[in-house]
């Protein structure tokens, strides 16, 4: 009667097996962990992106900090170490500009993006409290199924921040939203945490007037929903994308993305240009008073015979 009963539940009242299941009947288990890791030089709001991220993710392993910035092949070795099959490695560059290697060892593909806009969790003062655990709902824009290399970020992303179901120190609830939108090509990033308010306890009150009168097909028993921002934001841009991991022929390059050097660049080259136009201007205006007779501060030059000097000598 055991061996029926586990056939009769393996399978739908039509006969066929359940969703999740391998063609010998065993149960599909959808088994990811990340390892969060950083490069030398990270600053303080960096640690404490890194710190935000690792408690939102269960699933996830913070390693300590590497050493290198150009073998990072090794990652791999460290993944595989770990028992990992997503990375995520936030290498710094000149103690202010933060990028981000998103990658699926050891077969890959590779994602570099760049950060910007970081907010924490404790630099906004976020008044969100999740569970600390939980499983969130990722929300992808619709944008993502566009272009391909859209859609190969949207399913990397989905593994990486998608915690599976029994993961280790996940709890199961969800009570989380983690939003990924595309804006000016460049990837958003919010949290938010959702908020259930019972109907007996203020729930047409939170709702709304309107909603109330306007929405007759709601239960008014049904409990009313609301999004919590609990951090942490940034902005991610997306540069190149690799085939293997770490390494491998070149799938995708950004041609619109401008290193933040260049920026750097431009901005002094023209504060410089701008000294040197008053430096020329001021030769100019010496030399122009000096032919003219008035006085001249050009070295070496003759004195005029109307300088104050010559006159009142």
């Amino acid at each position: 009667m055991a061996a029926v009963y586990k056939s009769l539940s393996q399978t739908n009242g039509d006969g066929k097996k359940k969703s999740g299941e391998t063609a010998d009947g065993r149960v599909r288990k959808n088994k990811q962990r990340v390892l969060i890791l950083s490069s030398r030089g990270v600053t303080y709001r960096h640690r404490h992106l890194l710190n935000d991220l690792h408690a939102l993710l269960p699933h996830s392993r913070k390693d300590a900090k590497l050493d290198t910035k150009t073998h990072l092949h090794q990652l791999n070795e460290l993944a595989d170490l770990y028992n990992c099959n997503n990375i995520l490695f936030f290498e710094a560059r000149k103690a202010q500009d933060l990028y981000l290697w998103l990658s699926k060892p050891p077969n890959g593909p590779t994602a570099k993006l760049h950060l910007q806009n970081l907010h924490t969790m404790e630099e906004l003062h976020f008044p969100g409290n999740c569970l600390k655990g939980s499983r969130p709902v990722l929300s992808f824009d619709a944008a993502f199924d566009g272009a391909p290399h859209w859609r190969l970020l949207k399913e990397m992303l989905a593994q990486a921040f998608g915690v599976p179901r029994g993961a280790r120190g996940s709890k199961p609830f969800v009570d989380r939203v983690m939003g990924f939108s595309i804006v000016d090509g460049r990837i958003w990033v919010r949290c938010y945490q959702i908020n259930e308010v019972e109907a007996g306890v203020g729930g047409a009150h939170a709702r709304g007037a309107d909603d109330a009168d306007d929405s007759p097909a709601l239960n008014p028993n049904d409990p009313t929903l609301s999004l919590t921002e609990i951090g942490p934001r940034f902005v991610m841009t997306p540069i190149l994308i690799q085939e293997s991991s770490f390494g491998g022929p070149l799938i995708y390059q950004n041609r619109e993305f401008v290193s933040p050097n260049v920026l750097r660049q431009e901005v002094r080259l023209r504060k410089a240009g701008r000294y040197h136009r008053r430096g020329e201007e001021g030769v100019r205006r010496a030399v122009k008073k000096g032919e003219l007779g008035l006085r001249s501060k050009v070295p070496g030059a003759k004195r005029g015979e109307l300088e104050d000097g010559v006159l009142f000598a």
